[in-house]
């Protein structure tokens, strides 16, 4: 890891943002003895997404939208004849 003075992180602050924004690190030193380290940080935007890129690798049956439904409505409104002969 590449020591930076802090003369010259002033002077090419820019040039070494560029660097950190790229990836890299580095640290800077004051006298020859190191005092503090610049790392990139982990952005906290969501990450792009792509869009279609399943395409063609995913089959959505024809009656997705209907599938159980007999016992989703089941599971909301009971089965009357479950209880018939109890």
């Amino acid at each position: 890891m590449e020591t930076v003075n802090i003369h010259e992180a002033k002077t090419h602050l820019s040039r070494l943002m560029e660097r950190v924004a790229n990836g890299e690190s580095f640290i800077i030193a004051k006298a020859g003895k190191p005092i503090g380290k610049v790392v990139p940080i982990e952005s906290d935007l969501p990450k792009k997404r792509r869009i279609g890129f399943m395409d063609g690798q995913i089959k959505v049956p024809d009656d997705f939208d209907t599938m159980m439904a007999e016992e989703i409505e089941e599971m909301f409104y009971g089965n009357p004849d479950k209880f018939k002969d109890l």
